[in-house]
């Protein structure tokens, strides 16, 4: 059973940074891509960043320019490094693992931006 594991959610004031990590119970490799989604209440889950097998990277319109996302293959980890944050960007945000079709979520971790 894949297991991912969230971390380093919470609040944050606007303009401020928050890294997220998801541990992976497998090799990173294993999938097609690793990455984050976030949900916002009573909004749809939305693709904030992802990173494929060979380390192309993807982005929401929304975070262009203010997250990244990088991998440590050793540690089986991807993580997202969230700068400049806004109020908007509160959501709970729920790392996904893909092998094609098949998907695997996170339990979900919160982010709150608020002054």
């Amino acid at each position: 059973q894949v297991q991912l594991m969230e971390s380093g959610g919470g609040s944050v004031q606007p303009g401020g940074s928050l890294r997220l990590s998801c541990a992976v119970s497998e090799n990173i490799f294993n999938f097609n891509a690793v990455g984050w989604y976030r949900q916002a209440p009573g909004k749809e889950r939305d693709l904030v960043a992802d990173i494929n097998v060979g380390g192309r990277t993807r982005f929401g319109d929304s975070v262009k320019g203010r997250f990244t996302i990088s991998r440590d293959n050793a540690k089986n980890t991807v993580y997202l490094q969230m700068n400049s944050l806004k109020p908007e960007d509160t959501a709970v945000y729920y790392c996904r693992a893909n092998i094609l079709s098949r998907q695997y979520w996170g339990q979900g971790t919160q982010v709150t931006v608020s002054s």
